[in-house]
């Protein structure tokens, strides 16, 4: 059974998308999450649906027989917040959670409001832990 995923990935401008995001501290965020993404991924920015910034992707398959395509890892630049999906989730992320600073977490998803408000670095291992567990995963 597959069913259409909503979100996905596209051919429209990354950088047009970033250039358009009104909030000049959420432009300037987005801009440095998409080197810094590049730099752990060694992959091209993709925009899935009309707000998030993907890099690699993995074809996933439910048990309930669901299934399609997604981005590894990625965010989207919201205008309440920046969503950064650690698609594995957190449960072996605790560590570092407690170094990060201001956040908040769903069920794959870190939400920040600004980088300065996180020690990047801390931010750069967990995406980069979530990233290669995903690649292990889908391989």
């Amino acid at each position: 059974m597959t069913t259409e995923n909503k979100t996905k990935a596209n051919k429209q401008s990354v950088t047009a998308f970033v250039n358009s995001i009104e909030l000049e501290t959420r432009r300037a965020d987005a801009k440095t999450l998409l080197k810094i993404f590049k730099t752990i991924t060694g992959k091209k920015a993709v925009l899935w649906g009309s707000s998030i910034i993907g890099f690699d992707t993995y074809h996933y398959q439910y048990d309930s027989g669901r299934e399609g395509d997604s981005a590894m890892t990625g965010f989207s630049p919201r205008k309440s917040n920046l969503a950064i999906y650690i698609m594995d989730g957190f449960s072996d992320k605790a560590s570092l959670l407690k170094k990060l600073g201001k956040h908040k977490t769903g069920s794959s998803c870190l939400y920040i409001n600004k980088l300065a408000d996180v020690d990047e670095d801390v931010l750069c291992k967990i995406i980069t832990k979530s990233y290669l567990t995903m690649q292990k995963r889908y391989a």
